[in-house]
């Protein structure tokens, strides 16, 4: 009886342990999954490094918002986290350092750190989406990103527009390191 009861703990355990990886990969695959900034295009909002947690949630259920901070399937085959910038049908323009969207000036507030530190020309180049892309408006279907980093980022200036569908999900939460654990904006 005795080997028995050793038998049905064992496998109670091996049981417990297959559900509790079962459930972990479910989330990590469909709902959340970590990611490592690797590089300098989203500072000085991430810096290289900063752990962060994607939420898959939003972009199964839902559209990009514009200045979400999205983690995309780049064209390298690489994954790259840069910031809804346009949305479908809008038209994007920079011009003297302000961003205009369908004509209107929007502020960029997560920019002002380095606009400070600029002592010439501007943060960001002056240009039209009909320059980037050549189209007037972003696609149906497709987001226009940008790194919080203009000078040095590889974004929808340089790949062209992302289509939504490549799009893992947003990320706002830092977990690591200490010191910068928290929600970003």
């Amino acid at each position: 009886m005795n080997e028995k009861k050793k038998k049905n703990e064992t496998f109670e355990w091996v049981k417990a342990l297959l559900i509790a990886f079962g459930i972990a990969a479910i989330i990590r695959v469909f709902l959340f999954t970590p990611i490592v900034v690797d590089g300098v295009s989203m500072m000085p909002t991430l810096e290289d490094g900063d752990k962060m947690i994607v939420n898959k949630i939003s972009y199964s259920i839902g559209k990009p918002e514009r200045f979400d901070i999205v983690v995309f399937h780049a064209p390298e085959q690489k994954d790259y986290i840069k910031r809804v910038i346009g949305l479908p049908g809008d038209t994007v323009e920079y011009k003297d350092d302000v961003l205009y969207i369908n004509d209107q000036a929007y502020p960029e507030p997560y920019l002002d750190a380095y606009k400070k530190e600029i002592t010439e020309g501007t943060l960001t180049e002056d240009f039209t989406l009909e320059e980037k892309i050549q189209q007037q408006t972003v696609p149906e279907g497709h987001v226009f990103v940008m790194g919080d980093n203009r000078r040095k980022s590889n974004d929808s200036r340089h790949i062209g527009e992302i289509n939504i569908d490549e799009i893992i999900g947003t990320t706002k939460f830092v977990f690591w390191p200490m010191d910068d654990i928290g929600l970003v904006d």
